[in-house]
């Protein structure tokens, strides 16, 4: 695992955002080679968008040849509807780049058959190769996706009812109304994400640094479900300062010492680097 300690909230969409292009670009997509990206919701990997958007605006970056699924949605909410994960994708990142709408998956929360759709999503996913990398991040109480405190670290895609604190935190969406907040969700699994050959976790705030401690300094545990990727061959998480609060000092230090490394994972010629470093 590679922790990416970072000064700012800005700098992690910044970095996440060039690293992200680096990958699709060393990757050389095209007709016959897609690359699969997973991607998240949240206020977190906004800022990565926007950077991803302004590479794309650049000419820096195509995603003509790029297939994304994403982690989660909500049941029983329109898909026009402003909190919707096929909103918040579409009005925050899919409509600005070149991307083929055909080529853009997210669970359908109004499916009929729930259960139906989450096993045809594991099929799309296999069917286009696994997934090359997966991004998330992740909630105070360290669920990655919407897999709550308790989820099977073997779980597949599959409807999930919603914790007592995802309602409370998921309510300033809803005009601060926990009645408001859909109760289920369909989401990937967490042996869903470790399938895919890369992970980069985002971890931003003063509120997600126990979750953070969690993740890295602890064991692996269910309770506590970004843990699992410890075991993951090709972890990245990346933080900012804030996150840190709850790290040791001597675990801060020791990744901090490799920033010189960890930088170069984003400059032009970084594939070899990053193969010696995973």
């Amino acid at each position: 695992m590679r922790l990416i300690i970072l000064d700012t909230a800005a700098y992690v969409g910044e970095w996440s955002a060039k690293y992200v292009m680096k990958r699709i670009n060393d990757f050389k997509p095209g007709p016959d080679r897609y690359f699969t990206l997973g991607l998240p919701t949240g206020s977190t990997p906004l800022g990565m968008y926007r950077n991803l958007i302004k590479f794309h605006q650049q000419g820096r970056i195509s995603f003509k040849y790029v297939k994304t699924f994403n982690m989660d949605e909500y049941v029983d909410l329109p898909r026009d509807h402003p909190e919707s994960y096929h909103y918040f994708m579409w009005h925050n990142f899919f409509k600005h780049i070149d991307i083929d709408p055909e080529n853009v998956h997210i669970l359908d929360g109004n499916a009929p058959d729930l259960v139906a759709e989450c096993d045809a999503f594991e099929e799309k996913i296999k069917a286009a190769g696994g997934i090359e990398l997966f991004i998330g991040g992740i909630g105070p109480d360290g669920h990655i996706a919407f897999n709550e405190p308790g989820s099977s670290l073997a779980s597949r895609t599959r409807v999930k009812t919603l914790a007592q604190d995802t309602l409370e935190a998921n309510a300033r969406f809803f005009g601060n109304d926990i009645s408001k907040v859909p109760k289920q969700a369909l989401t990937v699994g967490v042996a869903t994400v470790m399938d895919a050959r890369e992970v980069m976790i985002m971890i931003i705030g003063t509120h997600k640094a126990f979750a953070l401690y969690k993740a890295i300094e602890e064991g692996v545990n269910h309770m506590w479900t970004v843990s699992a990727f410890q075991q993951h061959p090709h972890t990245i998480m990346i933080c900012d300062e804030d996150a840190t609060l709850e790290l040791r000092v001597k675990t801060v230090k020791y990744f901090k010492a490799l920033s010189n490394v960890h930088h170069k994972l984003i400059e032009e010629d970084s594939a070899d680097v990053r193969k010696l470093v995973e």
